[in-house]
């Protein structure tokens, strides 16, 4: 049976038990004296608690009996033992009571213990489904049919399960994308809230992937499909919901042991009760205080205090994009004192664009035929374009990264590069063609070392700048003379600033790991105000970085985008893998983040800390009620005139209960949003940088 049936079935023995309590409450003589009213009377009232009391214990206690015997076998006394005490004490001498044997009659405070209980298992078995229900719910939103272009163009209607991997599918504006792809032709802009939580659409270009039931807006996509089936992104998530289900709790655990434990102290508080009233010469009251004492140590507000604050927490989580897989390493975020990022596609885009264009008076004039953009004369801006576009010339049919990045740039500032022939590539140096008659290459400093070149002296300043922060340098070559240089950067993320800002506004310290070049990692961190930097390390020494920060005794958390990041995610305190929606395949995260907002690392800190603090809030409410409740039913101020009845500890268990629901319900005003979580503070601090 899985969490859904069990869900289930709590639910239906909750509502029916609440159905069979009304008659148990109408009928109620105490309930009758205190609210001063009067049921319908007629033959044979008299067995109408005893009959319906019955039957909620019957049915409604079932699944407390049975777990109650289960722990009594295995000799482990827990929640269920607890529970399936109480109500079969308070069973037994209710009956006894309506067979004049005893008078302690409970018919509805039994009622109504169980109806709480079966509620609060009803919570936490919705607690541990809730997610993959939301996904599941989330499945259902996938288009049925999806429009699969042929190798002659002509487009048809198939089902989603006849697609494969290669295809080649059209997504029309305002319908959700059938498959993981890639677009293969069009832009437009991709609401992937239903999958990262992000709220605002993103831009989605040739060359980008989408994923499932992401929603295209404003134009046509055609996306060739790489993923299908248990292989999407979708079904991955799915999948590493499923495995946090299986996890176990800390503070569960402990609410746990606090009822095993409270299980002895029943049991010996009863035992004592019933001794010394014995003593005293009072054995009725000896059996009635005893009894009441068992029924009153029956955690009602225990049994909600954890399963609440789950409910609401995996709630709030799923809605921000946050998939617990261990359930343990959301807890344990809350004393993360370091968090490790890999750099490159976590802190950074993982892919790199033009910052700075630097060209000679001239460059990419004359001969390149840019209109006479830099010609002799010319302002620097036109110089640079023109240097732009004759680079974007060369680079159009290079399907190298820095290439890419170069044609995108003069897409961008809308140039329009000439027409390139004769191209050849040299691998590790560059490319080369010709361009209106001038040959022209395009390299870093090997294709300089190869032709006997170097920069010329107007350029070594800017190129020396560009160097120190880690910017990778191509030259622009014409006619065997150097016109000018570009420097291409992987890109900060803005939202990185805001995130290194957050984590060390709550006293996290912050380190930064990759393969780069030391210049290149420190100019990241000196950007972003990191504290320790790990650079020039290769992927399988990760761990090593990680080990290292544990040593300086802080617990620490990795954040890391690939598979590469595996070992050093499970050395980690927590492990927390973003971007989930290109890379699902990470098993050693215990956290993982639908979207790359790195933002969304200090929202699970948010998250750890509040959820932590409902938790034990909650366990100290429903403890607290019993350290008072049972010494005061054992009668200890008996001597002064007072001993708890039965009926005011029924109340003070519902007031408990109350109290721990209207508390786990607090947890629903955290704001886990990006643009809570940097805060303007954060915008203010990160005020002035140059990057990204």
């Amino acid at each position: 049976m899985d969490h859904h049936d069990h869900a289930a079935q709590f639910r239906d023995r909750f509502w029916l038990s609440l159905a069979l309590t009304v008659p148990v409450l109408l009928y109620s003589h105490h309930l009758q004296e205190w609210l001063g009213f009067m049921p319908p009377m007629f033959d044979g009232e008299g067995v109408v608690s005893p009959l319906f009391g019955s039957a909620i214990f019957l049915y409604g206690g079932q699944p407390f009996l049975v777990g109650g015997w289960g722990e009594l076998r295995a000799r482990r006394p827990g929640m269920m033992l607890l529970i399936g005490m109480a109500i079969t004490v308070a069973w037994a001498s209710s009956m006894a009571a309506s067979l004049d044997l005893f008078d302690v009659e409970v018919w509805w405070e039994l009622a109504l213990l169980i109806d709480i209980m079966l509620l609060g298992h009803w919570m936490e078995m919705r607690a541990i489904g809730q997610a993959q229900g939301a996904l599941a719910a989330l499945a259902a939103l996938l288009p049925d049919e999806a429009e699969r272009v042929g190798d002659d163009g002509a487009v048809e209607t198939v089902p989603i399960a006849d697609l494969r991997v290669g295809d080649v599918v059209l997504v029309r504006p305002g319908a959700a994308v059938p498959a993981d792809g890639t677009i293969a032709e069009g832009s437009a802009e991709i609401d992937e809230s239903t999958l990262t939580g992000e709220s605002r659409p993103v831009e989605r270009a040739a060359g980008e992937r989408v994923v499932a039931s992401a929603t295209v807006a404003g134009g046509a996509l055609r996306v060739r499909v790489d993923a299908v089936g248990e292989d999407t992104a979708l079904a991955g998530i799915q999948r590493l919901v499923a495995e946090a289900q299986e996890s176990r709790s800390r503070t569960q655990a402990l609410a746990d042991r606090a009822a095993a434990l409270l299980f002895w102290v029943a049991l010996a508080a009863a035992a004592a009760t019933a001794l010394v009233w014995s003593l005293l010469g009072e054995p009725e009251a000896a059996v009635e205080r005893a009894v009441t004492v068992l029924i009153i140590a029956c955690p009602h507000a225990l049994g909600l205090a954890i399963p609440l604050v789950t409910s609401i927490a995996t709630a709030k989580a799923a809605r921000a994009g946050i998939l617990v897989k261990d359930r343990l390493s959301l807890e344990r975020m809350r004393v993360v004192g370091e968090v490790l990022f890999d750099k490159t596609g976590t802190l950074t885009e993982g892919r790199h664009v033009v910052a700075d264009v630097a060209a000679l008076d001239g460059a990419g004039a004359g001969d390149a035929g840019m209109d006479g953009a830099g010609a002799g004369g010319a302002g620097a801006g036109d110089s640079d374009a023109a240097l732009l576009a004759l680079a974007a010339a060369v680079e159009t049919d290079s399907e190298h990264p820095l290439a890419r990045a170069i044609v995108a740039a003069a897409h961008d500032r809308g140039l329009d590069p000439p027409p390139a022939h004769d191209f050849s590539a040299t691998a590790g140096r560059g490319v080369a063609a010709r361009v209106d008659g001038a040959a022209v290459a395009v390299g870093g400093p090997a294709l300089l070392r190869e032709r006997g070149l170097s920069q010329p002296a107007a350029l070594r300043e800017e190129i020396v700048r560009w160097e120190e922060r880690g910017a990778a340098v191509l030259s622009v070559v014409r006619d065997g003379a150097v016109v000018g240089a570009l420097a291409l950067e992987d890109r900060v993320r803005p939202e990185s600033r805001q995130a290194v800002a957050a984590l060390r506004r709550d006293g996290v310290a912050v380190a930064m790991i990759t393969g780069d070049a030391r210049a290149v990692a420190e100019a990241v961190a000196r950007d972003l105000g990191i504290d320790h930097v790990f650079a020039e390390v290769l992927p399988e020494d990760k761990d090593g970085a990680v080990e290292r920060l544990q040593a300086g005794g802080q617990a620490v958390a990795m954040v890391g985008d690939g598979v590469n990041d595996a070992p050093a995610l499970a050395r980690a305190d927590v492990g927390i893998a973003i971007g989930a929606g290109t890379d699902v395949a990470i098993e050693s995260a215990g956290i993982v983040l639908a979207s790359d907002d790195p933002r969304a690392v200090a929202a699970v800190r948010r998250l750890s800390a509040a959820t932590y603090r409902k938790m034990i809030q909650n366990l100290w409410w429903a403890a607290g009620y019993n350290l008072v409740a049972i010494p005061l039913a054992a009668g200890v101020l008996a001597w002064a005139g007072f001993v708890l009845p039965m009926a005011v500890g029924a109340v003070l268990m519902s007031v408990s209960t109350i109290v721990v629901a209207l508390n786990a319900q607090l947890l629903r005003s955290l704001d886990l949003s990006p643009e809570a979580v940097g805060g303007d503070r954060a915008v203010a601090a990160c005020a002035g940088s140059g990057r990204g």
